[in-house]
C-alpha cells in the first residue's frame, strides 16, 4: 500500500477511537505507529486515567480477536499460556489455550502479578509462540499486547524485569487530563446513558497486515540510522545510568519512526520522527544508578537530556 492510502485509513482508526476516548491524541498515535511497526505497547500510570479503555477502544477498531487477562498475584503461568488437561474420553492429555492466544491481548495491571508469570509472556512478545511441556504451539497473526502497569510505588505492585520491559517497543505515560477533556468525559457519560461504549471496527486482520507491510517499505537514510544508533549509544555512557539502551532500543528508533513517517504519509523517515518516538521507546530500557533515586532522576529525564545534547542529521528530503 502507498504511504498516502495508510495514513488515511490510519487516520480514520483514530477518529473511530476518538469517539469514545476523550483527548489522548498523542498517546494514540504512537500506541498505533507501535502496532504498525508490528510491536507491544505498555501503558504506565495511575488507576483511572482511561488506559484499559485506550487499549480495548483499538482492538475494537482494528477489529482484532480481543482478550482481556486480568493479572493478579495469585496468577500462575499456566493461566497465561495454557495448559494440558486429561481428557477422560480419549484417555490422554489435550491442550487447553490460555488467553495469549488472540489478535491483541489487554494484559491489564501487569506488575500486580509475580515475576515468574510475568515471563510466561516473553517467548510470546518475541517470538510468537508459547511452549508448553516441551511443544510449540504459535499463536494467531498479527499478535499484539497492550500491557497496563500501575507505579511501583503503588502497594501490591513488582517492578517488570529488564527482559519483560524490553519487549515492549513503547512505553507511554498517559497523565492526568486537562479540566475540559475531563469535563467531556463526564458529559459523554451523561448522554451514553451506560458505561460500556462500543467503537464501530474500521480495519480488519488482513487489512491490518497490508498497513503492517507497507510500513516496511518505507526508506530510512543512513544518516538517520547512524543518529538512532547515537542515541542509544548515548544512553549507556551517562552518568546517570547504570545499564543503557541495548541494540534493541535503536531498532525501536527505527520501526516506530518508520511508522510516524507512514501516518504522516511520507515513504521516507525525517529525525523529527526520531525525536518523537525516542523517550518512549528508550526510556523504559535504562537502568538508573542507585544513588540517582534519592535525586528522583528518571529515564524520561535522561533521555530528553540526550536528545538537546546529540546532534541530529539535517532533514535530507
Amino acid at each position: 500500500m502507498e504511504p498516502g492510502a495508510i495514513a488515511t485509513e490510519a487516520k480514520a482508526v483514530l477518529a473511530a477511537v476518538g469517539t469514545v476516548v476523550v483527548g489522548r491524541e498523542r498517546s494514540l498515535r504512537l500506541a498505533l505507529a507501535a502496532i504498525l511497526a508490528g510491536g507491544h505497547v505498555l501503558l504506565e500510570d495511575v488507576p483511572g486515567l482511561g488506559k484499559t479503555l485506550m487499549a480495548r477502544s483499538l482492538a475494537q477498531a482494528l477489529k482484532l480477536e480481543f482478550t482481556r487477562l486480568q493479572c493478579t498475584p495469585d496468577l500462575l503461568p499456566a493461566d497465561v499460556t495454557g495448559s494440558f488437561l486429561y481428557d477422560p474420553a480419549d484417555r490422554g492429555f489435550t491442550f487447553r489455550e490460555g488467553p495469549l492466544f488472540t489478535g491483541l491481548l489487554l494484559a491489564d495491571e501487569i506488575n500486580r502479578t509475580p515475576p515468574k508469570t510475568q515471563s510466561a509472556l516473553l517467548e510470546a512478545m518475541q517470538e510468537r509462540q508459547v511452549t508448553v511441556e516441551g511443544r510449540t504451539f504459535p499463536l494467531p497473526r498479527p499478535f499484539h499486547v497492550l500491557a497496563t502497569a500501575n507505579p511501583v510505588e503503588y502497594e501490591g505492585t513488582y517492578p517488570l524485569p529488564e527482559a519483560q520491559l524490553d519487549r515492549f517497543l513503547l512505553r507511554l505515560d498517559i497523565g492526568y487530563p486537562p479540566p475540559e477533556e475531563e469535563v467531556e468525559v463526564l458529559r459523554r457519560r451523561l448522554v451514553r446513558q451506560r458505561e460500556e461504549t462500543e467503537v464501530e471496527p474500521v480495519l480488519d486482520t488482513e487489512r491490518l497486515r497490508l498497513l503492517q507491510q507497507g510500513v516496511e517499505r518505507v526508506a530510512v537514510d543512513d544518516d538517520v540510522l547512524r543518529y538512532c544508533v547515537d542515541l542509544a549509544s548515548a544512553t549507556r555512557g551517562h552518568g546517570a545510568v547504570e545499564v543503557g539502551a541495548s541494540p534493541r532500543g535503536a531498532q525501536a528508533l527505527v520501526l516506530v519512526a518508520r511508522a510516524l513517517a507512514v501516518l504522516d504519509g511520507r515513504d521516507y523517515v525525517l529525525p523529527e520522527d526520531v525525536k518523537e518516538c525516542a523517550v518512549p521507546a528508550l526510556a523504559h530500557r535504562l537502568t538508573l544508578r542507585p544513588e540517582t533515586w534519592t535525586s528522583g532522576t528518571t529515564g524520561v529525564e535522561v533521555v530528553t537530556e540526550l536528545l538537546g545534547r546529540v546532534p541530529g542529521p539535517a532533514s535530507s528530503r
